[in-house]
Parts: structure tokens; C-alpha cells; sequence
């Protein structure tokens, strides 16, 4: 008997056992898939499944298992690529968000008021901007405090671990504050030739020295970045502090709250001939601290304190948590001069 014919009606030829199988068909009468064959097939798991059998072109090639597959190149933490961010289309819409959104916002919940701005007039960029850290509302209301000509050309050293994790995060803080990636936890050459390379082509940095936000109202320990970037460009590091910002939105707060914050813009520093990172970075966190001294007595205390060597340090006395706790300053409060009029002023 061969293959093509049969003896029985239960037997049928290959040619048709081939093209049932191809079709997938189900149905034992023998005749053509009825409709519910077809409406079988149609179901997600049905088309799911021919979908995991597709072959190249409609699905990836397959891999030869005797050679060695190549490491994915990561895209996110300081591998992430901000270019993007930076071109002109982005730089405009940015510059809208910044300018109608962050800084009513500013005005309404923070009610900034700046002192020394005067201190950046005829500075000209690119400027590395060394702030104290202790909230997240500090980036957006520092930008929103600078000057339009540094403003909408400036961009933010952010924790490569913290903000550049996820791909949304990313994204979203590469948009809003001009972000780039920053190694916080060591020293990382991708991220300080990035950094550089920014400065050399005109654009501004605000790097937070401290490498993250205080877990109690006082400041940390700054670190070198700032320092290292300034004597490796030549470009002059503005101190900055920021007072009443952990009452906005402390590390480990679940709201924002109203408070009236300042922020005050140092005597911009250069490093010294001969001067190394670790000396200029120690005179960048004093500078910083005599204005949080003058945040919490008065301009000629702070002064006086400085001239003497016995200004406060940024980290706090070196007592119980309750004490340092304790000693913090309250929220800033507006004052009044003679004339009436607010010091020190509030933005403009």
C-alpha cells in the first residue's frame, strides 16, 4: 500500500496529514476546522504562542551557541547619555518649565529671598555653583535664584544611584534640571571628564560638595568634586547656602510645607597657584559656613567670627541627637527695615 492512498476511510494521505498539522487543526470529524478552530486561534494565548515560534526576520536571530555573547552596554546610572537634554528644542521647553512653572512655585511655597546676588554682577560663566544640601526642594529653588544669563545654562550634578536608576527618572530629571549623572560613592573618570567637558563649553554647574541631602538639619562633610572640577577648568567656584529648605521637604518627609527659605550667594573663589583640591575644597566649606553663621546671627557677628577662626562648622557640635536637634535655627523669618521695605529682598 503506499503512502498516497489508503485501504480505510480512517487512513488519508501525507499531503493532508502535513497541511492539518500546519494548521493546527483540532477538530476530530475529519472535515475542514470549524469556526470555533479559527476563533481558537485568535485568542491571545494562541497568538502569543506563534509569536514566541516567529523566526528572524520577524523576531531576533538566534545566537550561535560557540560564541561568546558581548556584555550588554549599560544605559542607565553614569552611563546614562544626557546629550539629548542639552540640544535646543529640550533647552526651550525647559527654560518654559523653569520660568511659568519653578519659579511661581518658588515664590508661593519657598518665598525666597536672595542676599549677596550682588557679589555675581560682571562674574561671567562658566561658574561652578557649591551649595549645602538638605532637601530636595534645594534644586529647583536654586536655579530659580540665579541670575537669567546663568539660569537656562546650567546644569545640575545629580547622584548617578539615586536619580539615573530607573529609565523614567532618568528622563524626567535630564529634562527638568538639565541633570547629569555624578558618582557620589567614589571617584569615577566618566563622570568628571563629563563634568569638565560641560565647563569647557560654557555651561554652569551646581554640585551639592556634601554628595547627598542631611538626615538631621546639618550639614555633611563636603567632598572634593567641586573643588577638583575648579582647578582642573580654572573656573571660579560661587559659594552658595541655602537656609530654611529642610523645612520645605526634609530628607524622609512625606509633603511639602510652606517656609520662608534664603539664599545667599558668597564671594566667588579661584584656586589659588599651587593650591590642591583638598585645600581649596576646605576654603569653599568655610566660605559656606560663615553665611550659615550669618543666617543664624547677623552679617557683622558671622564677620567678626570668620576674621577670628571661630566660625561654627556646617556639621554641628559634636553633642546627643536631641541637643543637635535642639540647636538647629527655626525657619527664617522676613524682616523689616526702617523704610519699611523687606530684607533682605526677596527675588525678582
Amino acid at each position: 500500500m503506499s503512502r498516497t492512498s489508503g485501504s480505510s476511510n480512517s487512513l488519508r494521505g501525507w499531503r493532508s496529514v502535513r497541511t492539518d498539522a500546519a494548521l493546527g487543526r483540532s477538530d476530530r470529524t475529519g472535515g475542514p476546522p470549524g469556526p470555533s478552530t479559527w476563533l481558537h486561534r485568535l485568542t491571545p494565548s494562541a497568538l502569543g504562542s506563534r509569536a514566541g515560534r516567529a523566526r528572524f526576520p520577524l523576531a531576533a536571530p538566534s545566537w550561535p551557541e560557540s560564541v561568546p555573547r558581548p556584555a550588554p552596554t549599560p544605559e542607565l546610572g553614569v552611563h546614562y547619555d544626557t546629550e539629548w537634554s542639552r540640544r535646543y528644542p529640550v533647552r526651550l521647553a525647559r527654560a518654559l518649565v523653569l520660568d511659568n512653572v519653578t519659579r511661581p512655585l518658588a515664590r508661593v511655597i519657598a518665598s525666597p529671598q536672595i542676599r549677596g546676588d550682588e557679589s555675581l554682577i560682571g562674574l561671567e560663566g562658566p561658574v561652578i555653583f557649591a551649595s549645602n544640601h538638605a532637601s530636595h526642594a534645594d534644586t529647583p529653588l536654586l536655579l530659580s535664584c540665579l541670575p537669567l544669563r546663568f539660569r537656562h545654562r546650567t546644569v545640575v550634578a545629580a547622584a548617578a544611584d539615586y536619580f539615573f536608576d530607573r529609565r523614567w527618572k532618568a528622563d524626567a530629571w535630564s529634562f527638568l534640571l538639565a541633570a547629569i549623572p555624578i558618582e557620589r560613592t567614589k571617584v569615577n573618570r566618566r563622570s568628571a571628564d563629563l563634568a569638565a567637558s560641560l565647563l569647557d563649553d560654557d555651561w554652569n554647574l551646581v554640585i551639592f560638595p556634601e554628595g547627598g541631602r542631611s538626615p538631621d538639619g546639618w550639614a555633611q562633610t563636603f567632598r572634593g568634586g567641586a573643588a577638583y572640577l575648579a582647578s582642573r577648568t580654572r573656573r571660579p567656584v560661587v559659594p552658595v547656602h541655602l537656609d530654611g529648605t529642610r523645612h520645605l521637604l526634609p530628607k524622609g518627609g512625606k509633603g511639602v510645607r510652606r517656609a520662608r527659605t534664603t539664599v545667599t550667594f558668597g564671594t566667588p573663589l579661584w584656586p589659588e597657584e599651587g593650591e590642591d583640591a583638598r585645600s581649596f575644597g576646605a576654603r569653599i566649606e568655610t566660605a559656606v559656613a560663615t553665611m550659615a553663621d550669618e543666617a543664624s546671627t547677623d552679617w557683622w557677628t558671622a564677620r567678626k567670627q570668620a576674621a577670628r577662626g571661630t566660625t561654627p562648622p556646617l556639621q554641628g557640635p559634636d553633642v546627643a541627637a536631641w541637643r543637635r536637634s535642639w540647636m538647629l535655627s527655626p525657619a527664617p523669618e522676613l524682616r523689616e527695615t526702617d523704610d519699611g521695605n523687606r530684607w533682605p529682598r526677596r527675588s525678582t
